[in-house]
């Protein structure tokens, strides 16, 4: 498909400008609303107090001279719910392939690759992703998984907020290959979660980020198994938020008091939720391991709300506990990659909605969506598009429709997607 990056940017600032006027509306009917409310009041308390002058004349003390009226709060919410959105891809995964499909006469230009996924990161509240990859230089490609500064750009333009940097490749280039990655990172615009530039900021940040969305407090935790047997050296152990202690090993020693700690930090700051964002499992693996279970259930128990998972490079099932509000995506798959390998093509990206009932304070996750999505081979490149549409161009024969192989690929990966637990509306 074709895309006008300009008129994609043009649509969003008339869908912001109409949503904008939208609010501006509802804030008018309802001071109109309030107003009259207040007038009717003022009215009735005119009225009873002529009344109850007429009954007690002549023995009425009169009206108390302290008595003070106590003034309406400014800053209770007008609305009795707040419903924000948050959007979570899978593994950007930095290949060879990948930076390929991004060049652009002498530089790079990811935009095309990810606009089609712009409806779903730049329509929501806030934008995650996790980024397998380095950006601090040549050479670029798979070899240290370097990337050029325009693919976070283009993750910026199609509106991811924040990047998972807790991942097996986080340590490829050594401390000061991640530190560069960071500063390139909010460089953009976005923010890193679960790894920081040195143990100074690590301390400040207490390992989580929290942000502020449309005054629902959402803490984001990220950690991750390990980075590929590579350790950290002493003296930066919290420089990369870790689920075990045996990271450089066999994986199997849950670092429980790690993860507490971090999670204690997360629960003083008094969150209305906690999402955490896990790399764990096994690259090209479907199996669910015993201590991805046992790290499941001690971040649950520890006030996290919903897990989405990453590395495995495979989309996994998804367990919605409805009673207690929690959400498990054990692994959201690749949101692009080179897509060689069956089963890494095609993926999902998961929207949460999350409603805080303002009289209350309460929050939890309401319900969820999962849109399908496929990585699209051309000559020109890669391009991450949602299945659903692009099928529905197909059999619609427009213009820009994919070419009958990939509609069939697209038909086959939908099947599968729906075939999964937690996925089946998908």
């Amino acid at each position: 498909m074709a895309y006008d990056h300009d008129e994609i940017r043009k649509r969003q600032l008339r869908r912001r400008q109409e949503a904008r006027a939208k609010r501006q509306r509802q804030a008018r009917q309802r001071r109109k609303m309030l107003l009259g409310l207040a007038a009717g009041a003022v009215i009735l308390g005119l009225c009873l107090l002529v009344v109850a002058l007429v009954r007690h004349a002549g023995s009425s003390p009169g009206p108390d001279p302290d008595s003070t009226v106590q003034p309406s709060d400014p800053t209770q919410p007008t609305q009795p719910q707040t419903v924000i959105s948050l959007s979570f891809g899978g593994d950007v995964n930095v290949t060879d392939q990948l930076v390929s499909a991004g060049k652009s006469g002498d530089g790079y230009d990811f935009t095309q690759m990810f606009m089609d996924l712009a409806p779903l990161f730049a329509g929501s509240d806030c934008g995650v992703v996790n980024f397998e990859g380095n950006l601090c230089g040549g050479p670029y490609g798979t070899t240290g998984t370097r990337a050029p500064q325009e693919l976070a750009q283009a993750l910026k333009s199609a509106g991811v907020d924040l990047v998972q940097m807790a991942n097996s490749c986080a340590l490829n280039n050594g401390l000061l290959g991640l530190s560069q990655t960071l500063d390139g990172l909010r460089t953009a615009g976005l923010e890193p979660v679960g790894a920081f530039s040195s143990q100074e900021e690590a301390r400040k940040y207490k390992g989580f980020t929290l942000r502020s969305i449309q005054g629902v407090k959402v803490a984001f935790v990220a950690f991750t198994k390990g980075m590929d047997d590579l350790g950290l050296p002493t003296g930066s152990e919290d420089q990369i938020n870790l689920l075990y202690t045996d990271y450089t090993s066999t994986y199997q020693d849950v670092d429980e008091e790690g993860i507490r700690e971090v999670l204690s930090a997360v629960a003083l700051e008094k969150p209305d939720i906690t999402i955490a964002l896990v790399h764990w499992g096994s690259k090209y693996n479907n199996q669910i391991s015993a201590s991805q279970t046992q790290i499941a259930e001690l971040m649950l128990d520890n006030g996290v709300d919903a897990i989405v998972g990453t590395h495995s490079h495979y989309l996994q099932k998804i367990d919605y506990d409805a009673e207690k509000d929690t959400l498990v995506a054990w692994s959201l798959g690749d949101l692009v990659g080179d897509a060689e390998r069956a089963g890494t093509e095609y993926s999902a990206v998961l929207q949460l909605e999350i409603t805080k009932d303002n009289r209350t304070g309460e929050a939890a996750i309401s319900g969820y969506t999962c849109t399908p999505i496929y990585t699209q081979q051309t000559e020109s490149g890669l391009r991450v598009l949602r299945i659903e549409p692009a099928i529905a161009a197909y059999e619609a024969n427009a213009l820009d429709k994919v070419d009958q192989q990939t509609y069939a690929a697209m038909v086959s990966a939908l099947d599968k997607i729906r075939s999964k637990e937690g996925l089946e509306g998908a």
